[in-house]
């Protein structure tokens, strides 16, 4: 791994269309940031997309970057992160007819259909009570629950104290529990 120093250098030296700095930078940092967007996405296929994305908007946005307001790799970090975030905000908002391995998963799980339409619709209803979360409220869940994010590192993401997120995540259970009927 490159030193900050080195990262901000190269950064400057994008900024300027330099190629040969781009394909250093990416080199350095590209399984940092596929770690990061994997482990937002647990699906390889999209950490891909979203690392390609991530490196065209860093190509394009290496003016931007300002050394005094955040590290190098904190900044391309935080692209992939948004990028990744982005996508899990699609696939959530997504109704379960544009998914249908969802639907065919809980079929396959049992030869009951009855079992198996029941499981579907709590999974329609649970999707619908996410949905009525506010914003942040429905990113803190999918982040803890979905994404496996602990509270410290929630606490860091939405710039609150842990009690505060601790708090929130109840909040928000116990909304989708009254709202899911029980």
């Amino acid at each position: 791994m490159l030193t900050a120093a080195e990262l901000v250098w190269l950064l400057a030296a994008v900024a300027k269309g330099d190629q040969a700095a781009f394909e250093r930078l990416y080199g350095a940092t590209r399984a940092k940031l596929y770690g990061v967007a994997l482990r937002i996405l647990r699906r390889p296929d999209l950490a891909d997309e979203v690392l390609q994305e991530s490196f065209v908007k860093i190509w394009s946005s290496a003016g931007q970057f300002d050394p005094a307001l955040a590290s190098p790799i904190t900044w391309m970090v935080a692209i992939v992160r948004n990028r990744a975030i982005d996508v899990v905000r699609r696939k959530t908002d997504a109704s379960l007819e544009e998914m249908p391995e969802v639907l065919e998963a809980a079929a396959a799980e049992s030869s009951d259909p009855l079992a198996a339409r029941s499981r579907n619709e709590e999974l329609q209803r649970l999707l619908a009570c996410i949905g009525r979360l506010d914003g942040d409220r429905r990113k803190l869940v999918l982040l803890a629950y979905y994404n496996g994010w602990s509270r410290d590192e929630l606490a860091k993401q939405f710039d609150k104290p842990v009690n505060t997120i601790k708090t929130w995540l109840r909040r928000s259970l116990l909304d989708i529990r009254e709202c899911m009927g029980g």
